[in-house]
């Protein structure tokens, strides 16, 4: 339990410089103590103070660090040190929560603190001189692979009904084993807090549960006991997910979500819908649906004619998610001649405009657009040829249809 190289981190050092003394106290709190124990990449540092959110601006203004306001309300004073973000916020207690807000009191009990956090894993602090703070036992949790709530789970899912999705992301990222029953149990008793709760801040915690390593059997728990049902309006896919863990690109959250959600179209505009997906990503999903509605349709493995028609139709990035979606639902691994074949070959560009059309016919308008649907229907039929003379024999058929 060394801490030397996280306090010896310049800007980390710098602030607890300025915020500590002339007694005040501030410390290293939650997630970066968490992840130092564990050996894993600490990101964001997050610290908690004594001092008021007042004093704090005081001494980082004395010490000429840029101040975000952001969070003041609820104690909490952002600043800018050598680039990098650092929220310091202000101990604390709970005296009224809603399961989305809390209206909380300012203290100066760093254990007190602790005991109004989630989890034990996430409640320890270490301090300036490097010693560790753990009131809730959470040591012992992190070397047992435990993610457990502090005191009463259902009182602490109430505060914040999030929590219940945090508990299983956790658990995919730092338990082992089977989660805790204490936990699951309250998870289920409170699973409906869930609708209340806005869709953009459902949907960070389902990409973020996507990414974990443990994704696929945490999501099997969550679907066994309802808690899928109520954030998605729809079924799992534990089997699909974990195959895509090893098909999907690192950090392709969007893509281990349509394996673990998405089956059909309709399914990416449900989750648009009730997870507040940004538009770009529930047409990504929507062009993997109908990419994997086609191979499923098919009989055999994939002509060069079928590739063909889907790098045309939805472009080279939604064939490979498509091909993906199927690979991981076939459980057999990746297609290798599919997959070389979609990224190898350039997709098919229509050879035929609105203006070639009208420069052989007296055609306009929407006449035009017809003439166009059958050429391209008779085009694709024909596997894509390129050779003018084709081509020219397929656009005469395609006027020579409309007579």
């Amino acid at each position: 339990m060394d801490f030397a190289a996280l306090l010896a981190d310049p800007p980390v050092a710098q602030l607890l410089a300025c915020l500590n003394g002339d007694g005040e106290e501030t410390r290293i709190v939650g997630g970066a103590v968490r992840n130092h124990l564990l050996g894993m990449p600490v990101a964001d540092i997050d610290l908690a103070t004594t001092a008021l959110p007042d004093d704090v601006i005081v001494r980082a203004r004395h010490a000429a660090l840029k101040i975000v306001p952001v969070g003041l309300a609820h104690g909490t004073v952002s600043l800018v040190v050598a680039g990098r973000l650092f929220e310091v916020t202000t101990l604390r207690r709970d005296i009224a929560t809603d399961g989305r807000r809390a209206k909380v009191q300012f203290g100066r009990d760093f254990a007190v603190d602790a005991a109004r956090r989630d989890f034990t894993i996430n409640a320890m602090s270490v301090d300036m001189a490097g010693k560790l703070h753990d009131t809730q036992g959470g040591l012992a949790d992190l070397e047992a692979g435990r993610v457990r709530f502090i005191g009463d789970p259902d009182r602490r899912i109430r505060e914040d009904y999030l929590r219940i999705l945090r508990f299983f992301r956790f658990h995919a990222y730092y338990g082992r084993g089977a989660p805790d029953a204490a936990g699951v149990a309250a998870c289920l008793r409170q699973r409906f807090g869930l609708s209340g709760l806005s869709r953009e801040r459902l949907r960070a915690e389902i990409l973020r549960l996507m990414l974990a390593a443990e994704a696929a059997p945490t999501l099997a728990i969550m679907s066994e006991i309802g808690i899928i049902g109520v954030v998605t309006g729809g079924i799992a896919f534990p089997q699909r997910l974990a195959a895509m863990l090893a098909l999907a690109p690192p950090g392709d959250a969007l893509l281990r979500l349509a394996a673990a959600f998405v089956c059909v179209p309709e399914d990416a505009a449900r989750l648009y819908d009730r997870l507040r997906l940004a538009r770009r990503e529930a047409d990504r999903l929507a062009r993997a649906a109908a990419v994997l509605v086609r191979l499923k349709a098919l009989h055999a493995p994939a002509s060069r004619e079928h590739l063909c028609a889907l790098l045309y139709e939805f472009g080279r990035a939604g064939a490979l998610d498509g091909l993906a979606l199927h690979e991981a639902g076939l459980g057999t691994g990746p297609q290798i001649g599919a997959r070389h074949f979609l990224l190898a070959t350039t997709p098919p560009q229509l050879p035929v405009s609105g203006a070639d059309v009208m420069s052989q016919t007296l055609l306009r308008g929407p006449a035009v657009g017809r003439v166009l649907k059958r050429f391209q229907a008779a085009w694709i039929r024909a596997g894509f040829p390129e050779d003018p003379a084709a081509v020219a024999r397929i656009l005469q058929q395609a006027l020579s249809a409309g007579e």
